[in-house]
């Protein structure tokens, strides 16, 4: 596989990821499933604790995201490294009195670098190994 098809399969992997969250419903835990299913290693156990807890607070999600870009970095072995730009701006999360639990200085562009490792167990080729949200630098325009 060229640098330039695994990138290609790596962004088609975090896309996937974001369309699998967007059908998220945080009642439903069978919906947590897909979202399981394009992560692995430090992803998947992040996007474990994660979804646990917000359910057991009976919390609600509504909005999708979305990548507005997404920029290969690196490629090493059978990682690729993107960043990635992804807009949470129409998301909320709300509490079972209906109150918002999102920061109110949460940035609508989160900025973060996406680590995509290879597994020829899924449809891509490729699951989500890693996602950090502290990159320096500027941020998404």
């Amino acid at each position: 596989m060229t640098d330039d098809e695994a990138f290609a399969a790596a962004e088609a992997t975090y896309r996937s990821y974001v369309d699998a969250l967007n059908q998220v419903d945080l009642s439903d835990p069978n919906t947590f499933e897909a979202v399981y299913a394009w992560t692995t290693g430090e992803a998947n156990a992040g996007e474990r604790r994660l979804f646990t807890e917000m359910h057991s607070k009976r919390l609600t999600v509504s909005g999708h995201s979305t990548a507005t870009l997404v920029v290969p970095q690196a490629r090493s072995g059978t990682e690729v490294l993107m960043d990635v730009c992804l807009d949470v701006g129409p998301v909320d999360l709300v509490d079972e009195s209906g109150a918002s639990v999102v920061a109110p200085d949460r940035v609508d562009l989160q900025r973060m670098r996406v680590a995509a490792t290879e597994d020829p167990g899924s449809p891509t080729g490729y699951r989500i190994g890693a996602i950090d949200g502290r990159l320096d630098g500027p941020g998404c325009v």
